[in-house]
């Protein structure tokens, strides 16, 4: 099956240090560009993170200090991993929650305002947990009838990923989903705009969920003592709330959201 493309689409895993967005570095990515043609590029990185890796991470990948010490700086790099994504969509294995966060975070370090604001993104663990309620090892035994070899390697992860979501579409054509309020659809079809509607959390304002969108639309405090609290409310009652999250162990993209709220919510307040 050829996937039906408007634009090129990114499927990409990374490896890194620990699985904190705003803490954690990458130290692998692997690109696997897929062209509306249905020709393909794959570009394999491996990359300095500037800090150790911790033991338990290197158990989970195999990659230790030593294979990165002498390779280049996400930094270093940025610039060509920008240029290849381009204006690509993005699709990954629980890429919503976890690749796609960090890659914008590790962009926002190196200086590059990666935009996201045209994209489109796919999380085939999204379309897989939805419609399957299983790890990407399982899933792809379970698609493709094989057994996946060098898990946790970013390049195996990635071309398991890419087969796993052709076997998705081909399974699910014209198979009906309910959601948890009883709408009924039939939503895994060959076409990246549906599949970023199925797959995206549409509730989350940023990347990690930190802030989410109640039935007013309106930006919500997400966790803590504020959850559910409107944030622009919060921001103008409690400044050092606002000043706490700036200065605290969150994620830059989720930093650049909430200055965007506060200085929206000063703005109306002075006209």
């Amino acid at each position: 099956m050829k996937l039906n493309l408007n634009k090129p689409l990114i499927i990409f895993d990374i490896e890194s240090t620990g699985v904190s967005v705003g803490q954690d570095k990458i130290i692998e990515i692997c690109l696997y560009k897929v062209f509306p043609d249905g020709n393909t590029e794959i570009k394999t990185y491996r990359i300095n993170p500037e800090r150790p890796i911790p033991e338990e991470t290197t158990k989970i990948h195999g990659i230790k200090d030593d294979d990165v010490k002498d390779k280049p700086t996400f930094k270093q790099l940025s610039g060509e991993i920008n240029a290849f994504i381009g204006n690509s969509d993005l699709a990954g294995y629980n890429s919503n929650k976890f690749d796609v966060p960090i890659l914008v975070e590790e962009f926002l370090k190196a200086g590059v305002d990666f935009d996201i604001s045209n994209r489109k993104f796919v999380d085939v663990m999204n379309i897989f947990h939805k419609m399957e309620p299983r790890t990407l090892k399982g899933a792809y035994k379970f698609y493709c009838g094989k057994d996946l070899i060098n898990a946790h390697s970013a390049e195996a992860d990635t071309t398991a990923t890419y087969e796993i979501l052709l076997a998705q579409l081909k399974m699910y054509e014209g198979v009906e989903y309910e959601d948890r309020e009883g709408n009924k659809s039939t939503p895994v079809i060959n076409d990246i705009k549906a599949l970023h509607d199925f797959t995206r959390n549409s509730k989350w304002v940023d990347m990690v969920g930190h802030l989410v969108y109640n039935d007013n639309n309106q930006e919500c405090i997400n966790f803590g003592k504020h959850k559910g609290r409107i944030a622009a409310e919060i921001f103008k009652a409690e400044p050092s709330y606002f000043s706490w999250m700036m200065n605290a162990d969150f994620p830059m993209s989720t930093k650049k959201i909430i200055t965007e709220i506060r200085l929206r919510s000063v703005s109306n307040t002075l006209f």
